[in-house]
Order: structure tokens, then sequence, then C-alpha cells
């Protein structure tokens, strides 16, 4: 590299006021102790990707990134995917493999852990369980959940209505199992033409999902005592960030779940927080790890909700780094309101992974570099980098060996995480479930007090049979299209959808997604 390109990145990454380090520039194959490369600590809520194949750095990125900010004042927020972010909690241990890197990279470093919470998805782990219940969790994520297409989403928005206005709190899954089975029963018959008549079959693959869902453990974090989103927002007494990390890797079974309820998390601190403009640091940054789970096989209204919410929320402080392999794994609406990237290494093995290249170098201000042979010999914990500066301008491109992190590289152990999850007073506001009177209880009670003439009936002849829609490849015909878009235009032109879509923000506050504020 020529020293005016080195002069370039040094004046391209000089900022006035607080920032955070990534590292320093790449010179060839040696760092250039004399061109740090920083990210102005005011621009952190204007987004972020990191991005990069498996194995080149992502979670270290992610977690230099972490603990810069909770030095900063600023809460974070991280998923834990693998397992091995649980090392922020506790200092870094030197080696000579990690000093021969520091020397190198000239980088000053003392071995500091930074406040940590740990929590857990219900009881799925050794954190501290979050739960939240079903009403404000909302259709239109539930949706997402369960996999249900748009008349099945429509209709079951509208059962989500009808118990709005009936009183009966969706607290866990098995309170919408019983509000569903009670609307398909013939005491309920009456109410369910009178949401808009939706077929008993709709409302009978929503029960089989729901139930797929619970068997596969995605239950578990249903329930109360429901989470405060604020809990995030907390600093320690030294005025350092809490650093919240989610675990998740045992819920492998269930990954439309877990990123989804990210999305929660996002949407109720959306409805929660004050505007704040464009503040010196932002108020939280969340980093939403493994991102193209969210994406997978999402709804029209799931994807406008997810854009919505990436472009508003900026406006309340809070700013999102989505982590995945490529940046085709993002929608391009999301995509174009990131303002910084961090680019590790990317593999060109097959064609699909060389079509991945090409889009991934097209996301990048234009440079001296040919991108797409640079991406490909990146080495371990190195990056091509740029990011927003304070004037809205993307910086230069440059390529980064990325800063080391001075918290513990690798998961903390399972013992020092419970008595950390022990120590901490969120495991006694969230530790113990509560079951508090729910729509389960209430139908329950309803259904005793039906006529004892109408029970022996239902003894004596055969059950219902909720007719399911055959499923392709089971030996059945796969329901016409056009049936399907009969139904969804029904159910959309009905007064009763009209009327929710005109007054559920007013009786409930629901918000972007289609979520309530939690019950107070």
């Amino acid at each position: 590299m020529t020293e005016q390109a080195l002069q370039t990145l040094k004046d391209g990454y000089t900022f006035d006021g607080a920032t955070l380090d990534l590292g320093v520039a790449l010179d060839g194959e040696d760092p250039s102790k004399e061109t740090p490369i920083s990210i102005p600590l005011s621009m952190l809520n204007r987004h972020g990707l990191v991005a990069g194949a498996t194995g080149t750095g992502k979670t270290v990125t992610l977690q230099v990134l972490a603990e810069q900010l909770s030095r900063a004042g600023v809460p974070v927020f991280a998923s834990d995917i693998k397992g091995d972010l649980s090392g922020i909690g506790a200092a870094g241990v030197e080696s000579d493999k990690l000093r021969k890197r520091l020397d190198a990279a000239g980088q000053d470093w003392q071995p500091k852990d930074n406040p940590t919470e740990f929590y857990t998805l219900g009881d799925s782990g050794l954190g501290t369980p979050l739960r939240a219940t079903v009403t404000s969790f909302g259709p239109i994520l539930l949706a997402k959940v369960l996999e249900l297409n748009d008349t099945q989403e429509s209709v079951l928005s509208l059962v989500f209505h009808y118990a709005d206005q009936a009183g009966l709190a969706l607290l866990d899954l098995s309170d919408l199992k019983a509000v569903l089975t009670f609307l398909t029963s013939d005491e309920g018959k009456a109410d369910l033409e009178g949401i808009g008549g939706a077929s008993k079959a709709t409302v009978g693959v929503i029960l089989r999902k729901i139930s797929e869902l619970a068997a596969q453990g995605g239950d578990v974090f249903f329930g109360e005592p429901e989470f405060d989103t604020a809990d995030l927002l907390r600093t320690d007494d030294n005025g350092a960030g809490i650093v919240s990390v989610l675990e998740l890797q045992k819920l492998s079974q269930s990954p439309a779940l877990f990123s989804t309820f990210l999305m929660w998390l996002l949407a109720d601190l959306f409805q929660d927080l004050p505007e704040v403009g464009d503040p010196d640091k932002p108020s939280l940054v969340f980093f939403f790890d493994e991102a193209h789970l969210l994406f997978a096989d999402a709804s029209k209204a799931f994807l406008q909700s997810v854009t919505q919410t990436v472009r508003l929320i900026r406006s309340k402080g809070v700013g999102i780094f989505f982590v995945t392999q490529t940046p085709k794994d993002v929608p391009e609406e999301v995509l174009a309101q990131l303002g910084s990237r961090i680019q590790h290494q990317l593999r060109a093995h097959t064609p699909n992974d060389a079509k991945a290249l090409k889009a991934t170098v097209q996301t990048f201000p234009k440079s001296d570099y040919d991108l797409e042979e640079l991406l490909t010999s990146l080495g371990i914990g190195e990056a091509v980098v740029t990011v927003m500066d304070p004037d809205g301008a993307p910086t230069p491109v440059a390529p980064t060996r990325m800063r080391a992190p001075e918290s513990k590289m690798g998961p903390m152990s399972e013992d020092e995480i419970k008595a950390a999850v022990a120590a901490s007073p969120q495991r006694e506001k969230y530790g113990t479930a509560i079951d508090n009177e729910s729509a389960r209880e209430i139908l329950a009670e309803r259904l005793e007090g039906g006529s004892e003439a109408h029970a022996e009936e239902q003894q004596s002849a055969p059950a219902d049979k909720i007719d399911f829609p055959e499923e392709p490849g089971a030996g059945g015909k796969k329901p016409a299209k056009n049936d399907d878009e009969n139904l969804f235009t029904q159910v959309v032109k009905s007064s009763a959808f009209k009327q929710f879509t005109r007054t559920a923000a007013r009786e409930i506050a629901r918000g972007i997604f289609g979520t309530s504020r939690r019950r107070r």
C-alpha cells in the first residue's frame, strides 16, 4: 500500500468525539500500527453488519465491539448462538500467540471483564429465564414462528382481537389453544362466525402448528413473569453498560422462535423508548446473531414490520448490528439502512459462493482494491471495513487487522455462569414462573357451566373432527390456491377485520408487529 493510500485511511478514520477501536489497517499482509481504524460512537445507532464465513472471527468482532460499548456506558444485548460469547464476563488470558498478535498491531492490552447478565429462553439453559406472554408477542410475530401462510396469519390476528375484546388473557400457548378450541366448539361457533367466519379447517391447522411448536420445546418462554425490556438498558455502579447475553444454543430445534423472539424485544423497546434524535452515544446496541434465521420464509407483513422497526428505532437511540455470513442474507430494504460494514473472509468454493461474493462486493463503496480477491484472501481476525462518518458519508474501504478482545475468548465454565446468575437480582425477579388466571381457566369455567344435556350428547356422540387441509405428498390433494385466496378475501373484507384494523391500536396500543404493551 502506498503512503498516499495509508494517509487516505488515516484521514478517513480520524473523527472528533468518542470512537470504538476496530483495529489497524493492513499494509499488504502486515498491520500498520500508525493507521488505526475506528467507528464513531455517535454513529452506532445507524446500524451495521458483521459478516463472514464460519470461523473467520465474527463472534470475536462482536465481542470487541460489545466490551468497548460497555466501557463507554452503553448497554449491550447479544444472542449467544454457539455458546462462546459468555467469556465477555471474564478477564482475558494472555498467551504467546495473543502476545505476538498484540505486538504486531501495537495494541495496548489489559485483561478486563465486563458486567454481564446471562439469560435463557424459558428454562432451556443456565441463565435467568426470559418469558413473554402470547398477548404481548402478537399475531404477526407468532405467525412467523408457526410458519403460517397469509390466510392463517389473518385468522390468527382476528383471534387475538377476539381475545382482547373478550377479556381473555393469552399468557401462554395453552391459553391460545383453549381459545381456538372453544371457537371450534358448539359453544363458540357463534363467536367464530362473529369474527369473520374463519373456517374450522384453518383454525385446526393453527392448532396443529401450536402443538408442533410445543412438542419441539418452543413454548418454553411463553408465560409470566414477562420480561421488562427496560432491564436491558441498565448500567452498573461504575457507569459501565450491562452486557446482556442470551444463551440460545439449546434451542436448535426452534430457530425461527429465537430469531423472532429477538424481534419481539426490539418491538417492545420501540414502543416504550422516547424519541432522542441523534444522541452522542446510543441507549443500547443490539447484536442480532445468525440474522438469516429472522428472514427465512418470512411473510410480506413480517418483512415490512422488520424494515419499519429498523428504520424508526434509530431515533430512539438503539443501534442494531446484524451478524450473518453474507449481506445477501439480509433483505435489501434492511441492508440499505445499515451504515457500517465489517466483512470477514468469504469463500468461493461453489457457484453459489461466487455469486454471494460478487453481491457482497457490490455493497461496498468504490475503492482501488480488487475486493473479490481481497475478501477471499483475508486471514482469521481480518476484515474489510467501511463505516458511516459523522457527516453521514461512508469512510474509505479499509482492509483491517481486527482488535483483540480484553475479555476471555471462549466460554466461561458452567459453574462460573451459574454463580453469576445466582448472584444477580434478575434471578429473583424472573426466576420463578407464575400461573395467573387466564383464558384457559376462564373458558374452562364457561364450558363447565354449559347445559348437562349438551354434555351428555357430547359423550354419546362421536367427537367432532376438524378437517385439516391435506398436506402435499400425503396421498391427498393439495388445497386449491383459489380456495385459499377466496377465504383470505372473505376474512380481509369482513366487517370484523375492518373494525380490527381501525380500533386495535386504540384499544390495546398494539405496535408495528401487532405486539401489545406488557400487563402492568
